[in-house]
């Protein structure tokens, strides 16, 4: 933790990751983000003349977070890092460095109540069409797309599958999420026949995928692919089907879950497929396009059109 005021703080923080990544399991990306967050505010300690645990209350911390409001931070990124002070210093607190939590008295900012950005059906049917399954390139792109669409599965997840997580008798993929905690993720039948065709061209006979470790996805070189060349394979679909709308593959997860729900699907079943760990995460998408709002509408009321 370079830029921290003192070894102390810096040592500590140390002692805080590590903590996350053996007891919590949090992913590369997570520590990134929890470090990145407390070096921010190391750095605000340093400036204001402060250089110890002790030095640190509610007023210090209202300036930091006025200071972030000033340089135009978004809430819900101003949230996230109130989160990481507030589960550094509840360690601290733990092991006896402070005797209070400071980030307590701190009332989280309300986030913005963005709608997920997602696809139509419609656009999502020209989406998956659009590799060319003539070749071994287009092959492996088509499971991609219909394997992140079929499941909602994220792109993190999508990349980390080995060929073993297959289990082409239950239609199901095996997916490692946040904290590496394990689920099931239902298969369809167009992602089960475009895996079977791309594995074949790998000459892996789906009959016993289940038996190889490698990862599932490769890229040219033979590599696990990244989520960075999942995101080039997306951007190739978009320009090939002709489609204008901006989309990453988390696009494809939120169309996901919004064409289950629009569809009738049970909120709680879809919790347990997205993998969230609250039911208020998955509720974001019971929003209503305004097409269906438009048929439920004339379907429903008297004095609607027919």
């Amino acid at each position: 933790m370079a830029q921290a005021p003192g070894s102390l703080l810096e040592g500590l923080a140390r002692q805080f990751l590590a903590r996350l990544e053996t007891e919590r399991n949090c992913s590369a990306h997570t520590l990134r983000a929890y470090a990145a967050d407390l070096r921010l505010f190391f750095e605000f300690m340093a400036a204001e003349g402060k250089t110890s645990v002790a030095q640190v209350d509610h007023l210090a911390l209202r300036k930091y977070l006025a200071g972030l409001k000033a340089k135009s931070y978004a809430r819900s990124t101003v949230a996230r890092m109130l989160a990481s002070l507030r589960s550094f210093f509840t360690f601290l607190c733990r092991e006896g460095y402070c005797g209070a939590n400071p980030v307590k008295a701190v009332r989280t900012p309300r986030r913005e109540q963005r709608l997920p950005k997602f696809l139509t059906t419609e656009d999502v049917e020209r989406l998956l069409a659009a590799p060319d399954r003539s070749t071994l390139d287009g092959k492996r792109d088509a499971a991609i797309l219909e394997t992140l669409y079929s499941t909602g599965a994220r792109v993190s997840e999508l990349v980390a599958l080995n060929v073993n997580d297959l289990d082409f008798l239950a239609d199901t993929a095996l997916v490692r999420g946040k904290r590496k905690k394990e689920r099931l993720c239902l298969l369809g039948r167009f992602a089960l026949e475009a895996l079977k065709d791309y594995l074949e061209a790998r000459h892996i006979r789906p009959s016993t995928a289940g038996f190889s470790r490698e990862p599932l996805f490769l890229n040219n070189r033979g590599g696990r692919l990244t989520d960075r060349s999942v995101r080039r394979v997306l951007n190739r679909a978009l320009i090939a089907a002709n489609l204008s709308a901006k989309a990453t593959p988390h696009t494809l997860r939120h169309s996901f879950a919004t064409h289950m729900l629009s569809r009738g699907a049970d909120l709680r079943a879809v919790q347990e497929l997205l993998g969230h760990e609250s039911i208020t995460t998955t509720q974001v998408y019971t929003h209503l396009t305004p097409e269906l709002l438009n048929q439920v509408y004339n379907q429903a009321h008297p004095r609607a059109k027919r």
